[in-house]
């Protein structure tokens, strides 16, 4: 079976394994990733590493965990992002999206060294419009609440005259045009679309709007992040209003994802092309009492993800190897035969999809810096709480920078101080600035949260839906955390404040 010529990255943002119909979901109508599945590989192990979203898209760009490391980042001086070597191999890479933090300080450098991209206007908080359109008439965007504080969609909304205005499906058939100008037309080619849907806001235009159900309630479109006993919990008015409202936005990108399928048809690219659609995470609607992505352990609803590929010459299928997004970066580079110069924790999965050869990773390691970690295998999912005080904590990085929250302009990350010294990263021998945190210090929101709610352990052999806690009745994998970590050569830092140094 020959390594195909080209390849295309869907990458949804937030989409929910359990709720398509890939997985077996019935809940909300997903055709066009259930016809894409019906010719792809569907793994049904596949883990999240690092969360959220940009050091998501870090793993999958560079090939390295991020987040044992620092909270959110650009590419660093010591690493060098699959674009790169595919640019000095020759490869025409396109970027295609309508990810606002692409644009946004701590996402510096992903989009450099594609031969071309394209940003879709008007997604989530991106900073597109001053001022409400003046000539907006309620359609098709609908009324609905505003976001709590400010947020540039509210603004950004109003602008959509059509459905086709609207950044997700504008994102898709740009993709779809993209295939049907380029293919044939390059010796070799990366396409990476990077879709925001289904991500927050849950807002459509009608039919989508609704298709599952119609409330009384005023339209809400943000979801509340909440942890279990949060304040914020919604009422179970506006929580099934909240869900229906993703399984909206859900639908509505299916239908336009059906138009990238069809110019993939159109110029049989499934002959040389491989496809591989993804996510970074999933987003609680309400499971274990939990709302968008507070700080709370990665359970399987955020942690267990769906991965599926298209592979020329091969027939659809089912693998429950245990994968991750690492390994998409290392397979990535084994199709195009490149190399990096810095450290990847990737395995690939080219002999998998080319000839059947089991994966060789056994563990998964995911988290958010300065939360949790979780150690994932064949059989248990285990989640280690850091102690009460969760120190020390330290952050490597030469960009300083955190997600921005344009609302907010006073919530920054903490400068580096007299503390911060020069170090390496493993692998490497650039210089990097590590800054350290102890009790009493500002930190990063993401470590910020300390309702933690102890150590979780799950039997994923015995306890498909991972709900049965048996953490304290039954001997967690600590060891295996423990090495897991050392192997990975993390902060010595991240194993004192896990209590397991």
């Amino acid at each position: 079976m020959a390594v195909p010529q080209n390849v295309i990255v869907i990458l949804f943002d937030s989409l929910n394994r359990h709720l398509i119909g890939p997985y077996g979901s019935t809940e909300f109508d997903t055709p066009h990733l259930n016809r894409f599945a019906a010719r792809a590989t569907r793994f049904t192990n596949h883990q999240t590493g690092s969360l959220p979203c940009m050091p998501a898209r870090h793993d999958l760009l560079c090939g390295s965990l991020d987040f044992l490391w620092r909270p959110w980042g650009s590419i660093e001086v010591w690493e060098d992002a699959l674009t790169f070597e595919l640019r000095r191999a020759g490869v025409v890479t396109q970027l295609i999206t309508d990810h606002p933090h692409l644009f946004e300080s701590g996402g510096e450098n992903y989009h450099t060294d594609f031969s071309a991209w394209s940003y879709v206007r008007g997604h989530e908080d991106d900073p597109w419009m001053t001022r409400l359109d003046p000539s907006w008439v309620g359609a098709p965007a609908l009324p609905a609440e505003s976001a709590p504080f400010h947020r540039g969609y509210d603004t950004s909304r109003t602008y959509f005259k059509s459905e086709d205005d609207f950044p997700g499906p504008r994102t898709m058939r740009e993709a779809a045009q993209w295939i049907s100008r380029n293919h044939r037309h390059h010796d070799r080619f990366f396409l990476f679309v990077d879709e925001f849907d289904p991500h927050e806001p849950f807002d459509t235009p009608e039919p989508w709007a609704s298709r599952y159900g119609t409330f009384d309630e005023p339209r809400v479109i943000w979801p509340p992040y909440a942890a279990p006993g949060s304040r914020h919990t919604p009422s179970p008015a506006v929580a099934r209003q909240l869900r229906a409202n993703y399984g909206s936005k859900l639908s509505m990108i299916d239908h336009w994802f059906g138009e990238v399928l069809d110019a993939l048809d159109a110029t049989d690219a499934w002959s040389d092309t491989a496809v591989f659609v993804l996510t970074d995470h999933g987003h609680y609607l309400g499971e274990r009492s939990t709302w968008g992505k507070p700080g709370v352990p990665v359970w399987s609803e955020m942690g267990h993800i769906p991965l599926l590929v298209s592979w020329p010459g091969r027939a659809p299928g089912e693998r429950a190897d245990l994968t991750t997004t690492v390994d998409v970066h290392a397979t990535l580079r084994d199709i195009f035969g490149v190399t990096t110069s810095h450290r990847t924790h990737g395995v690939s999965l080219l002999p998998t999809l080319e000839r059947n050869e089991p994966s060789s990773r056994d563990h998964v390691v995911t988290g958010i810096w300065g939360r949790e970690v979780t150690y994932v295998d064949r059989d248990w999912r285990f989640t280690r709480t850091p102690v009460a005080t969760n120190r020390p904590l330290s952050m490597f990085s030469n960009r300083w920078s955190t997600m921005p929250v344009h609302a907010f302009p006073d919530i920054r990350l903490p400068r580096p101080d007299h503390r911060a010294y020069l170090d390496r990263m493993p692998g490497s021998d650039v210089p990097v600035l590590r800054q350290p945190f102890d009790v009493g210090d500002d930190v990063p929101f993401w470590a910020q949260d300390s309702r933690y709610v102890g150590d979780q352990l799950f039997d994923r052999r015995l306890d498909e839906g991972e709900v049965e806690n048996r953490a304290g009745t039954t001997p967690a994998p600590l060891e295996a955390l423990r090495e897991a970590l050392r192997e990975l050569e993390a902060p010595h830092e991240q194993l004192e404040r896990l209590g397991i140094a």
